[in-house]
């Protein structure tokens, strides 16, 4: 008797089991063991739902895919309907004014992603021994999806390379973008990665510390069970400022840390400076099993380098002393070579509809993936290491 495939749509992730769908996002992740990426959980995208940041007037709407084989659930990816273009970080917003501008309706589009994460992951979620065919219909699940509803687009963004590459192969264009992430290859403390540095950009960022720690109060980490509900009342406000500084609006609602509270907690890091016992400003970053993940940072007063600090410094020191291989720092800020972050390649996956557009969009991203790889060249030759380094 031959496998049924079945691919399924759910509006909500209360319609798919726990279970059944961290054991496509984080197989590794058994016997409390980290999961290499925190953010395709169950309970993270959880949070985003319920906690309102998805869903409703948002602009994200969930269409989640799930494919089963013979009953049994083998694959799983994080898809949504779109309205607009915000939280993305691929951005897409003079794709969407050219179309518009020929007469066509740009929105809705679908996009398959973790919302307001600019985190390289695995889109197309699938149980061990069961990558191929579960890829290939989780793809093609989200193509016809796209295709019968007359959608403009389907855009599966900061995907692994492996996947951009599949996709490739199955006619989707391909985009590459940059991020600057820190790299481990085995410093035993920050003096050690210091040492791997140009004399210069050594005494830098030894200034550059010196003058954020003497700031006049205490930084601290935090993390699991001494991350307390107060801490998120000090930091909704830092988010605030800064959310309304860069998207008008901040992305995720009050309601987030709270549940992050109750079930994110031991995948967080907290760094707060405090005065006076007071926290002035903060960064959120997200550990998974080799890679911190910084995301949020803010303040209520302004301190100098302490954003430098609390978002960079203390990641490479928590990274090192938990033996973690990688610290991505999130979209753009070619200010982070400076301090030891070097350019590296990212990836995503595009489907367009209308044949015209798909070919001048193509085009656009051959010689966008000639120019970004051309700035990476230059980026790592100026950046501050005495010899690259490698993972």
């Amino acid at each position: 008797m031959s496998a049924q495939i079945e691919v399924q749509i759910h509006p909500t992730l209360s319609d798919i089991s726990a279970s059944d769908w961290d054991a496509c996002a984080c197989p590794e992740a058994v016997n409390g063991a980290r999961p290499f990426d925190p953010f395709t959980t169950y309970r993270f995208l959880k949070a985003l739902e319920d906690s309102g940041s998805v869903g409703g007037t948002s602009g994200w709407h969930g269409r989640y895919l799930t494919v089963h084989k013979n009953g049994q659930m083998i694959a799983a990816s994080p898809l949504y309907v779109k309205s607009h273009s915000q939280g993305e970080y691929i951005f897409d917003f003079n794709w969407a004014q050219a179309f518009e501008n020929a007469g066509g309706n740009y929105y809705p589009k679908l996009q398959m992603a973790v919302p307001f994460t600019p985190a390289t992951g695995r889109r197309f979620l699938t149980l061990p021994g069961f990558e191929a065919e579960g890829r290939s219909a989780l793809l093609q699940g989200a193509v016809q999806l796209a295709a019968e509803n007359k959608l403009s687009s389907l855009h599966i963004t900061f995907c692994t390379e492996a996947e951009a590459e599949t996709g490739a192969q199955m006619g989707l264009l391909r985009r590459v973008s940059q991020q600057f992430h820190w790299l481990n290859t085995g410093y035993s403390d920050f003096d050690a990665f210091l040492a791997s540095l140009a004399a210069r950009k050594r005494k830098n960022i030894r200034r550059e510390r010196a003058t954020a720690q003497g700031f006049g109060g205490t930084i601290i980490q935090l993390s699991g069970d001494e991350i307390q509900p107060d801490h998120w009342n000090a930091f909704w406000q830092f988010y605030q400022d800064t959310g309304a500084r860069k998207w008008g609006t901040p992305y995720l609602t009050r309601a987030f840390f709270d549940i992050a509270q109750e079930t994110l907690r031991d995948d967080i890091l907290l760094v707060l400076a405090l005065a006076d016992g007071r926290p002035i400003a903060g960064a959120l970053n997200m550990i998974g099993a080799e890679t911190l993940y910084g995301r949020y940072w803010g303040c209520i007063e302004d301190h100098p380098a302490l954003h430098f600090e609390l978002c960079y410094y203390q990641a490479i020191d928590f990274a090192i002393e938990h033996g973690l291989k990688r610290v991505e720092a999130g979209a753009q800020g070619e200010h982070k070579l400076a301090r030891g972050y070097l350019p590296v390649q990212t990836h995503s996956l595009h489907w367009i509809a209308d044949e015209g557009f798909n070919h001048a969009v193509s085009q656009f991203l051959d010689a966008e993936a000639k120019a970004v790889g051309r700035e990476i060249e230059v980026l790592t030759e100026y950046g501050p290491f005495k010899t690259i380094p490698q993972v």
